[in-house]
């Protein structure tokens, strides 16, 4: 049965652009390499563009889709990338047109079966599906992952969609269509400020919902022992978020 498509991040999609991580470019480059060629690949669920934008160093057409027209509003045009508003179950692609389909942080939303239909259908022959997601990040220090963890849990622990077992479990109660490719492990690493994190913290669809249901915000409670664990507000910390890669290839 299909699902009626639920806007998780309508309210975020400014903040989603400026304070989501970046995928590593070792992912994109292997994606290139087991791609049958590099003319068009389907960026699904696209949000604001983070890995459209990245697999356009490598692909000649990303056509980057996605069900929320204020994420695509929200993202950076580039010449190699058309946006389009589109759910994932129905792009309106042409028959065996694409080399690759990829879906970041997203397979969890959709009507999965019928995706994985759809993905038959616009895939040429050897073409690849690549999804990934990427679970609680952790910081390298105590106290401030700590504090993360008191959040995630606790504070918006009732507010998570049930989708976001999926992620949790690094995507592995997902069965993909064809056999699978064996993906290397990227490490997903960044340094940021206080303000960064904070910043990314307030894009997590549960709190959005949390301050639809309590009309304030999750992150009161914990901004001020944060700060005085971060130290100089400016000093950059190492975050590190567990990510997870499937890949498959039509017959």
């Amino acid at each position: 049965m299909a699902r009626d498509f639920i806007d998780h991040f309508a309210t975020l999609s400014s903040g989603y652009a400026h304070f989501r991580p970046s995928y590593p470019g070792e992912l994109f480059a292997w994606l290139a390499e087991v791609a049958p060629t590099h003319q068009r690949v389907w960026d699904c669920a696209t949000g604001t563009g983070q890995a459209a934008l990245a697999l356009a160093d490598h692909f000649k057409t990303v056509l980057a889709t996605d069900a929320s027209a204020s994420q695509l509003a929200a993202a950076e045009p580039h010449p190699g990338v058309q946006y389009r508003l589109a759910p994932a179950e129905n792009p309106g692609l042409e028959a065996a047109s694409i080399d690759l389909v990829t879906v970041a942080q997203a397979l969890h939303w959709f009507d999965r079966p019928r995706f994985f239909e759809e993905v038959e259908r616009v895939l040429r022959p050897g073409g690849v599906l690549a999804v990934w997601s990427y679970g609680l990040a952790t910081v390298d220090d105590e106290a401030v992952d700590g504090l993360l963890r008191h959040l995630y849990h606790h504070i918006l622990g009732p507010f998570w969609p049930a989708e976001r077992a999926l992620v949790e479990n690094g995507y592995q109660d997902i069965e993909l269509p064809f056999a699978g490719i064996p993906a290397p492990s990227f490490p997903m690493t960044t340094a940021w400020s206080l303000e960064q994190l904070l910043g990314y913290l307030a894009t997590w669809s549960a709190s959005a919902r949390y301050r639809a249901e309590r009309r304030s915000d999750p992150l009161d409670p914990i901004r001020q022992p944060l700060a005085a664990a971060w130290g100089e507000a400016s000093a950059r910390r190492w975050i590190h978020w567990p990510l997870t890669l499937k890949a498959t290839r039509r017959p």
